[in-house]
């Protein structure tokens, strides 16, 4: 999302703008989260600081099943950007871009785009899962434990685990 903010930056510290945020984003892995929201814009000492509540959702693989659901995702973003050029001379300001901030370009436009994608991949679940009850996949035979019971659920309890559960009882039974 672009947004010409020369006019703002030439008002005084304190100045504000409001701005409906409505977007697709696309993530390294292909997902694309469609997101919307209002920000604001004030007038700081340096620059332009955006603020802003915004909700979406993103369609993600379940890490139990693998089935794709939808995520609904909310986030507060929160930067500053700084302009490459003063408004008023367009001469270029000394901005260390490598350190990490925003910047506006040489034609103060602000782009939204970057910050919101990195707030979406940090507001995402670190393991997404479709359902709090969710049974995932058969270890033995790759079936979906949410749709179908399969012949291996009767051999589960073979798996290492089980192993640990009876020796816990029994040391249970001891005291």
């Amino acid at each position: 999302m672009l947004i010409n903010v020369a006019q703002l930056l030439k008002e005084g510290t304190g100045a504000t703008r409001s701005f409906g945020l409505s977007e697709t984003i696309g993530l390294d892995n292909g997902t694309q989260c469609k997101i919307e929201g209002k920000v604001e814009l004030l007038r700081t000492r340096r620059g332009i600081l955006v603020r802003g509540d915004v909700t979406g959702t993103a369609s993600l693989a379940c890490s139990r099943c693998l089935c794709f659901f939808e995520q609904p995702l909310s986030f507060a973003l929160e930067e500053e950007y700084l302009p490459l050029a003063d408004v008023n001379t367009g001469a270029h300001l000394d901005v260390d871009e490598d350190a990490g901030g925003f910047v506006t370009d040489e034609h103060h436009t602000l782009d939204l785009s970057e910050a919101a994608r990195q707030y979406l991949l940090l507001a995402l679940p670190m393991k997404p899962v479709c359902g709090p009850d969710c049974a995932g996949l058969c270890p033995e035979c790759g079936a979906n434990l949410n749709q179908v019971s399969c012949s291996c659920a009767a051999s589960h309890g073979s798996q290492p685990e089980s192993e640990l559960v009876r020796l816990n009882q029994s040391d249970r039974k001891l005291r």
